[in-house]
């Protein structure tokens, strides 16, 4: 018997679950609130940088569509600037990533993985979901995953106090696309700047709707002067205050900056969001049992820029759990079991952007700044993007990470 699988979310995960579960021989129903033209002509909705574990599971369901279309991200930066001397940098570093990430505007992506899923024989349903689709959904297939990021459903999932160390937003949140920033050379990146007490600033190559450009991202920490964006109400408003941001406070990507426009009037976005952990089961009226996938229970500040790389991730993990269970029942104690075996992984994630939403202990700070002298320390921290697990313990402990500093140090590389 074929087993039946409802997904509601057309993103990252619930999208890439959808199709993984197609190409198995499930029957998948999957809901989204829009249908592919009005997310390819709507508001970007997040910065995707993703790196290469996070692509390889894409490829391995040949999903990959835009490998060699997307301009590469070749490695990552970090400059923090000198509080005391305008224009100057205390530290100031950049290391290539093993493989190159890559980020593709999800206004292109999704519309093109919406039509795949239905090539495949998906059914899919445009309709904002309720409680009273959730019900009807779980009345009729064998397992529902909400992969929704936001929205009234994503509230039936009991927020985690324990996992959880925030309750408000750590940053003012503004993405901006644009066309003609210089670029990085001799190797593109994603180009980190820590500016101390204000908030953070990075900027990455990416493939828009109509074609190559570069996403710029402000963290501003709340209150602060990039907590900037609530009285700006057209597009033309967002560019100015980004670039006037970028004078006051890194005026060497301001530099890169002289010639950009926006990639289009629909290519900014400002907001602001607790990170968050949830509980992975939320009973319904009925009694029936709905799971939570990705954002839905696991969202953090795009600081380090996980969100989809998690997606991706989570998604792996939840297609091999479903595969593996055969005709056994996708009960409370598997969909429980099933996000413990990705919260593995995402714990250290959490653990790792959570501390770069705080002041910088002593540690850290020696240890971005040890990395100008040692190119393998660089590169550690560079790589680290694409498996942040590889940061911990030792990110988090004072001692063992200046060990680590001095081991590399020692070795004079």
């Amino acid at each position: 018997m074929t087993r039946r699988i409802a997904i509601v979310g057309a993103g990252q995960s619930g999208l890439q679950t959808g199709i993984g579960l197609l190409k198995h021989g499930y029957q998948v129903t999957l809901l989204s609130n829009r249908t592919g033209e009005q997310i390819r002509h709507g508001r970007v909705m997040s910065s995707q940088c993703m790196f290469d574990r996070a692509l390889q599971t894409e490829r391995d369901l040949g999903l990959n569509f835009w490998e060699q279309d997307c301009p590469p991200v070749e490695g990552i930066g970090m400059t923090v600037p000198d509080p005391e001397r305008k224009g100057a940098k205390v530290i100031d570093w950049a290391a290539r990533l093993d493989r190159p990430a890559q980020s593709v505007d999800q206004r292109l992506k999704m519309p093109v993985w919406m039509d795949e899923f239905v090539r495949l024989g998906g059914e899919l349903v445009i309709r904002d979901a309720g409680i009273d689709d959730l019900e009807e959904l779980a009345a009729s297939h064998d397992l529902v995953l909400v992969a929704a990021g936001k929205g009234d459903i994503v509230r039936l999932f009991e927020r985690d106090a324990e996992r959880s160390r925030f309750d408000k937003p750590q940053r003012a949140l503004a993405l901006t696309y644009v066309q003609g920033m210089a670029p990085r050379e001799p190797f593109s990146r994603v180009a980190f700047n820590l500016i101390p007490g204000v908030g953070e600033y990075f900027a990455f190559p990416a493939l828009t709707l109509n074609g190559p450009c570069e996403i710029m991202v402000f963290e501003g920490i709340p209150g602060g002067p990039l907590d900037c964006w609530q009285d700006v109400s057209t597009p033309e408003q967002h560019l100015a205050r980004s670039l006037e941001l970028l004078r006051t406070f890194a005026p060497w990507e301001a530099e890169r900056c002289k010639d950009v426009q926006l990639t289009d009037d629909q290519g900014i976005l400002a907001g602001r969001f607790p990170p968050t952990v949830r509980k992975p089961v939320a009973t319904l009226p009925s009694g029936r049992r709905v799971m939570g996938i990705a954002d839905t229970l696991v969202v953090n500040d795009p600081i380090t820029g996980q969100g989809s790389n998690n997606g991706a991730k989570c998604s792996r993990i939840y297609l091999d759990a479903i595969l593996a269970r055969g005709e056994q029942a996708f009960d409370a104690d598997w969909m429980s079991a099933t996000f413990e075996a990705y919260w593995d992984y995402a714990r250290d994630v959490v653990s790792w952007t959570n501390s770069l939403l705080l002041p910088p202990e002593e540690h850290i700070v020696n240890l971005l700044g040890a990395a100008q002298e040692s190119p393998s320390l660089a590169a550690v921290l560079a790589n680290g993007f694409n498996n942040p697990p590889d940061f911990l313990p030792w990110w988090l402990d004072a001692q063992a990470c200046d060990h680590f500093v001095n081991d590399h140090m020692k070795k004079g590389a």
